[in-house]
């Protein structure tokens, strides 16, 4: 397939004498024709990086798109804009198949004053994109196939359900279903899967239960849940295909730059704070040169940290983007316990900022079992008290205490006090949840129903 487009990018190159490139709807690179010019301008810095990294950014997305791109049915022609770094003004042939755009043909235009290409070249151009419309659109329909097989893999109950639903992904993987793969859990993802994402076999949005977790048996046709909860907000899952666990590195940073655009996305619908959205920017804003979407983060609760403890984090998680990554897997019969795995790390990443944000379920230590077993809010009667907004600086001392293993000394270190004033809110703990410190059970309970209390 890819060669295919390759060969249709050159058809297009020697119409209008000019090297083109191929993207798609998303501005991800799938072709490129030959660059064999010595003028300068053949190669500004949106151009470079574009074929470099094979991905535009969101700025550079919005810029273009600002013209019309993604409604024109015929050749759009884009202005020279130096300052945001693009030298040479551009032509873009849009791609479509049945009036819906697949992607994009880009090529410069001729510099001003220099005839452009010719309108029956450019007629015979834009038939050539029509053809790539179509395998566009085949292969989409193609990855639909296997979003959907993913979906039921994902939501399935178990037993002979999920055994069927396994199958069907492997007989739709083909020879791939038998080797390595990682599965990874984005949340929360407004909005439609993407088109495509680096070294993916299958991408697929997963509904969320009412308890918070993505996925389960409840299907995608989830519906409110009890007393009208909503099924929460969906969750992108990835089905990384790795030559060898080696390969599990390159394809994290594929994943990391998937966090910035939900972040933006959720931003523009207002869903979370900091979020900043480059959608709809006219032309004469910032430019394809801007920074882009930024990592989202959150200042450190945990131990060493200047937040408010284990009860402030709970309604920052739930905006922040965080992806969590399964154990690589051989085959797919173990692909629905790999999905829990990445479900737990993401929700660890959320908890725990200084895991994420992208965070591996091999490295987030006690929530692999505590994001499995506190799928509900906790509320351990002893802890309870504890757990209120008026005591958010007890529960930030008593968790600081306990992850320092007891040891006094290192934990006033942490927080920055005197022993004397850690013995004293240590007292102080002890009288709200009637736990007795001293004790190894009371202590591990406590230490629980605090890190814990970061996934409700």
């Amino acid at each position: 397939m890819k060669g295919d487009y390759q060969d249709l990018v050159d058809e297009i190159s020697a119409l209008l004498g000019a090297p083109a490139t191929l993207e798609n709807r998303d501005f991800r690179l799938i072709a490129f024709g030959a660059h064999d010019s010595e003028d300068d301008l053949a190669m500004d810095p949106v151009r470079t990086r574009s074929i470099l990294t094979r991905q535009s950014t969101a700025d550079v997305r919005s810029w273009f798109e600002a013209f019309g791109i993604a409604r024109a049915t015929g050749p759009v022609r884009i202005p020279a804009a130096p300052d945001a770094g693009v030298f040479r003004g551009r032509i873009c042939l849009p791609v479509r198949y049945r009036g819906i755009v697949q992607g994009y043909v880009w090529l410069l235009d001729q510099e001003p004053g220099k005839p452009g290409p010719e309108p029956a070249a450019l007629d015979a151009a834009m038939e050539v994109a029509q053809r790539i419309g179509v395998l566009l659109a085949e292969e989409a329909r193609a990855g639909a196939d296997l979003s959907r097989e993913f979906l039921a893999v994902l939501t399935a109950g178990r037993g002979w359900q999920q055994d069927m639903a396994v199958a069907a992904l492997r007989a739709a993987l083909g020879p791939d279903g038998d080797g390595l793969h990682a599965a990874v859990c984005v949340t929360p993802w407004p909005g439609e899967a993407p088109a495509s994402v680096p070294g993916a076999a299958a991408v697929c949005v997963v509904p969320r239960r009412g308890g918070g977790e993505p996925g389960g048996a409840t299907g995608p046709g989830a519906a409110a849940g009890p007393g009208g909860e909503s099924p929460g907000e969906p969750a992108l899952a990835v089905l990384l295909r790795l030559r060898s666990t080696d390969a599990l590195a390159p394809a994290l940073a594929a994943v990391a730059r998937l966090l910035p655009r939900a972040a933006q996305t959720a931003g523009a619908a207002g869903k979370g704070p900091g979020a900043s959205s480059t959608g709809g920017r006219s032309p004469g804003g910032t430019g394809p040169g801007g920074t882009g979407a930024g990592r989202q983060g959150a200042s450190p609760t945990g131990p060493g940290g200047g937040g408010s403890g284990a009860t402030g984090t709970a309604a920052a998680a739930a905006h922040r983007v965080t992806a969590g990554v399964a154990d690589p897997v051989r085959g797919l019969a173990d692909l629905p316990a790999a999905w829990e795995q990445a479900v737990a790390a993401a929700r660890a990443a959320a908890a725990q900022p200084r895991l994420g944000p992208v965070a591996q379920w091999s490295g987030i230590g006690p929530y692999r079992l505590l994001a499995t077993l506190a799928a509900d809010p906790v509320d351990d009667p002893a802890a309870r008290p504890l757990l209120t907004p008026a005591h958010r600086e007890l529960a930030r001392t008593a968790e600081v205490f306990l992850d320092c293993a007891g040891q006094a000394g290192r934990a006033a270190a942490v927080l920055g006090i005197h022993r004397q004033t850690l013995y004293y809110r240590l007292a102080r703990v002890e009288q709200l949840t009637g736990l007795d410190l001293d004790e190894g059970e009371d202590r591990l309970l406590l230490h629980m129903a605090l890190k814990a209390s970061r996934l409700a």
